[in-house]
């Protein structure tokens, strides 16, 4: 019999479940272009797959008194569903389906092995830098295999402009003036075929260097750190290079710092947001600043019918707009609910587990500030709910003790 506490065990079906939502996308590109042509139909009915095959995965572990948080977080965001469907007379599930992700993926990620959280990270990472390497090579090799442009518009009805004869995501162009390393003449993509995923992949990487820095081999804190670095040299991600220089001395200091200082990170966070507004109003391009002013403008703009969750029909006009995109999808009380969640549900018992807890809440909160759905993407969201719900049992693992807990009821005499 293997030893309770083998950290080499492999859970296959977590790593499955979460290297192919790393994957699909650019798996489901290359069928769209070279086998036959595909829909949004086919992108649903993946994400289906994997949400199924995770609750699945965690009805058959059982549901435990430890998984109340995240249990009565999706019961919320069910409430909030129906409630917005009922009083719009208009359906909207997008936000059922995002909380939907993180609850499936920290779930699963209560239940993995070290061992299986290392290898869905390094695989993740050695598929990105090849296809990113191959991106910066030979782009029209790599728009060859995935044609990005053509895939969008067959799935997300997202038309190619006349202006991109290139074959790539219209939006990965960039423009002049623009923030640029220069080091390639477009914003860099590799696996996800788009600038943003691949930007915010960068910062769930960074998370999981804070969390596992001390238990990594050389070989694997290489290969991390050069795919961080060659995100950062090609994709012109301003927060996330913020993100990243914020991390190098947040290792240091959030072990230092209660968890509960989480809680003050939104609410800085919007404050900052309200004083640089302030001091640049009229800021409103695609740089840090206007991003930040239009963010707060359209915050300013709420009223009580928008902030109860009556507008729904407008939510498209805020889809780069992270706060008031909740607050439209989800009520205010969505928001605050979100907020606490983030905040609470991972542990701070150890010093791995507070550098995961607040670098997590700088990377969402920050990200809310300056852009809009993309930490919901399962792209993401995956693989960083899973890291999340592994750290939170991290110090004394679930699969471990339920399995030992179990022995020892087998060997109570009847």
């Amino acid at each position: 019999m293997r030893s309770l506490t083998d950290k080499q065990r492999i859970d296959y079906p977590i790593l499955a479940i979460t290297l192919f939502s790393v994957l699909y996308n650019c798996i489901l590109a290359y069928i769209n272009h070279n086998i036959m042509p595909l829909s949004i139909s086919h992108v649903v009915l993946c994400e289906g797959l994997m949400m199924i095959s995770s609750v699945a995965f965690i009805l058959k572990k059982g549901i435990y008194e430890e998984d109340l948080p995240i249990v009565l977080f999706l019961g919320f965001a069910l409430v909030i569903t129906i409630y917005i469907i009922v009083f719009n007379r208009l359906t909207f599930i997008d936000q059922f389906r995002n909380i939907l992700i993180i609850f499936a993926f920290a779930g699963i990620g209560s239940w993995a092995s070290e061992r299986t959280v290392k290898l869905a990270f390094r695989i993740a990472c050695i598929a990105v830098l090849l296809f990113l390497v191959c991106e910066i090579v030979s782009t029209p090799f790599y728009v060859s295999l995935f044609h990005p442009g053509e895939y969008f518009e067959n799935t997300r009805g997202i038309k190619q402009v006349s202006f991109n004869s290139t074959g790539l995501f219209a939006n990965a162009l960039g423009f002049q003036g623009r923030f640029s390393f220069g080091l390639i003449d477009h914003r860099s993509s590799s696996i996800f075929l788009e600038q943003v995923s691949l930007a915010n992949f960068c910062g769930v990487i960074v998370i999981y260097l804070l969390s596992f820095w001390p238990k990594l081999a050389l070989l694997e804190k290489a290969l991390c750190i050069s795919t961080v670095l060659l995100i950062l040299l090609t994709n012109d991600t301003r927060t996330m290079l913020i993100f990243s220089c914020v991390s190098i001395g947040g290792y240091f200091l959030f072990p230092k710092i209660p968890k509960a200082f989480n809680l003050t990170l939104m609410p800085v966070i919007i404050l900052i947001g309200f004083f640089v507004h302030f001091m640049k109003p009229d800021e409103v391009g695609d740089n840090f600043t206007g991003r930040i002013g239009v963010t707060i403008k359209k915050m300013l703009d709420l009223d009580i019918q928008a902030m109860l969750g009556l507008s729904i029909s407008r939510i498209g006009e805020f889809a780069d707009s992270g706060y008031v995109y909740l607050i439209y999808g989800s009520t205010i009380f969505g928001l605050i609910v979100f907020w606490l969640f983030v905040c609470l549900y991972p542990a701070g018992r150890t010093a791995a587990q507070r550098r995961c807890a607040h670098s997590l809440s700088l990377f969402i909160f920050l990200n809310m500030m300056i852009g809009g759905t993309a930490i919901f993407s399962i792209k993401i969201a995956g693989l960083l709910w899973l890291l999340v719900g592994y750290m939170r049992v991290s110090d004394n693992p679930r699969a471990v003790r339920v399995q030992s807990e179990n022995l020892n009821e087998s060997r109570v005499p009847g």
